[in-house]
């Protein structure tokens, strides 16, 4: 059974990593996609590849959640396109890592921008289309970052502490529309492209070990044992997207293999 059968759903940051297994997670479940990325030969590739593999609508566009007209541009096509919008993940983020005695104030704003701005805009424009209709599921993809700091990450887990404070306030804001918002806060994914092509090499080089052993040192933290993946995510996407969640509004759901448990 297709869970979100008939869905319209935004995915930000959909054209690689995480973004795009939630995009066709989404799709498997029967919605209808608009994957929105900075990438946007990126997004087009994978709503293509939506449309040949889920047979559901689905385009891709090219979307920099900084800015308030690409934003609600995006939402614009969606409706027209797509028929309406019934769910958002604001997934879209960056990573700048620096030990705060060195910390660019350039960088911390970049990050700022992506993770909590542009989880603000994304969340505001879809807010408006669906307090209209009086249904709607807004979803931001957080870290567990946002439940503890992060060590020579401050501007990170700043964005992310911020964006639960601002999911539990749309939660607030949207509850007499119908309309629920949560957030999801994922574990290491340690298959990831971030991990796979930079984070083990990194911190490799800075511990003097192997990147087998890096891994084996992220997976020992973890009650579970092992990393996050994407299934382990979407999984929960797709749960809080339907009508099994509906009594569940203004939550940050843990996904971290028990690392994190508040």
């Amino acid at each position: 059974m297709k869970r979100l059968e008939g869905q319209r759903a935004i995915v930000t940051g959909g054209a690689r990593g995480l973004g795009e297994a939630i995009c066709h997670r989404l799709a498997r479940e029967g919605a209808a996609v608009a994957v929105a990325d900075l990438n946007a030969a990126g997004a087009e590739t994978v709503a293509a590849a939506i449309q040949k593999s889920w047979d559901v609508p689905s385009f891709g566009m090219g979307v920099d959640v900084t800015d308030e007209t690409q934003v609600a541009d995006l939402v614009r096509r969606t409706v027209a396109e797509l028929g309406g919008l019934d769910l958002l993940v604001a997934n879209a983020g960056i990573v700048e890592a620096h030990d705060i005695l060195e910390h660019p104030a350039d960088a911390w704003q970049r990050v700022i921008a992506v993770n909590l701005t542009g989880y603000f805009l994304c969340a505001r424009e879809a807010a408006r289309v669906m307090a209209a209709q009086r249904r709607g599921v807004i979803l931001q993809i957080n870290s567990k970052s946002g439940k503890k700091g992060s060590f020579h990450n401050c501007s990170y887990a700043a964005s992310k502490f911020g964006g639960i404070g601002l999911t539990q306030s749309l939660a607030l804001d949207m509850a007499p529309f119908g309309v629920r918002v949560n957030a999801i806060c994922p574990g290491n994914l340690l298959d990831s492209p971030l991990w796979r092509t930079s984070l083990y090499e990194q911190y490799a080089r800075k511990w003097g070990i192997t990147p087998e052993e890096v891994r084996r040192k992220y997976e020992e933290q973890v009650p579970l044992g092992r990393g996050c993946t994407y299934e382990d995510v979407t999984n929960v996407v797709v749960f809080l997207a339907s009508d099994e969640a509906a009594y569940m509004t203004g939550q940050a759901i843990n996904v971290t293999g028990g690392q994190q448990m508040f």
